[in-house]
């Protein structure tokens, strides 16, 4: 572990009871609120759910550095550890899904019991020579960055759009998406700007070898943000034995908009 890794302070909601610890690692640029469709469920099953904000989101401090993988990994282990939490189960949801491959490559299985990967960014978004089938450009990348910096409200709003649409249509009220959008504004631009650069150039393929734990990975068919095609199905191929339960029509919120689907994926795997 990196002794040098300096804690902040993060903003953790903790269910308490002796069942089996669940940790749900939130996308970009929400915070844990936006699991709350899945902790209800998991807690009437018995689990000890656990939620926090990633630095520089929600109510987290919001440090003007420390927006890399490895630093964002050892912030969980950190968590991990100040709990004493084993036997544990990490959720990576998009965004989340690097901090669980990290957390693995940096930090080892000890702690865990399985791995959930929702419409998680591994193995490497970025498209590139080395990586040909990583559904992120370099130009659409550029695109982003300019219209978070431009301005953050008409960035969000888009977002969102995106974020909860199958094709052009969008899976999930008005109400909750301008709910997204709350936690969005939420987000120090520093973290925003720096965790997706985070996101959409960190490889994982070295990570994802390193799992040898049981690994559930979620997807929507429809995801037009993080490609099923592109980062799902080759995490999939990329670790032995892994599962993978494809939600037919959903977006990238898939969590939000296909909620039910979703947490029975999701409870269907931890019963095992």
């Amino acid at each position: 572990m990196d002794t040098s890794h300096t804690p902040v302070r993060l903003h953790v909601e903790d269910t308490g009871g002796s069942g089996r610890p669940i940790v749900l690692i939130h996308g970009w640029p929400l915070s844990g609120a936006a699991w709350e469709k899945q902790v209800p469920d998991l807690v009437e099953a018995g689990f000890r759910v656990i939620t926090y904000d990633r630095r520089g989101f929600g109510q987290s401090e919001k440090p003007d550095s420390g927006y890399d993988y490895d630093t964002l990994a050892a912030d969980l282990a950190h968590l991990l550890e100040e709990k004493d939490l084993s036997d544990v189960t990490l959720v990576g949801f998009s965004m989340g899904g690097g901090e669980v491959a990290r957390y693995v490559a940096n930090h080892g299985e000890d702690r865990l019991h399985s791995i959930v990967f929702a419409a998680a960014v591994p193995p490497f978004m970025m498209k590139s020579d080395d990586n040909p089938n990583g559904p992120l450009d370099s130009e659409t990348a550029e695109k982003m960055e300019r219209g978070l910096r431009d301005s953050r409200e008409v960035f969000f709003d888009g977002f969102t759009k995106n974020f909860f649409s199958a094709g052009d249509t969008l899976q999930v009220s008005e109400d909750e998406r301008k709910k997204a959008i709350a936690l969005c504004r939420q987000s120090d631009q520093t973290a925003a700007l720096g965790c997706m650069e985070a996101f959409g150039t960190t490889d994982f393929r070295e990570d994802l070898k390193k799992v040898t734990v049981p690994t559930l990975i979620l997807h929507g068919d429809s995801d037009g943000i993080v490609p099923l095609e592109g980062a799902g199905q080759r995490t999939h191929e990329a670790i032995a034995g892994s599962r993978l339960v494809v939600l037919p029509g959903a977006p990238h919120g898939c969590n939000t908009s296909h909620a039910d689907a979703f947490n029975g994926a999701l409870l269907g795997f931890l019963a095992d």
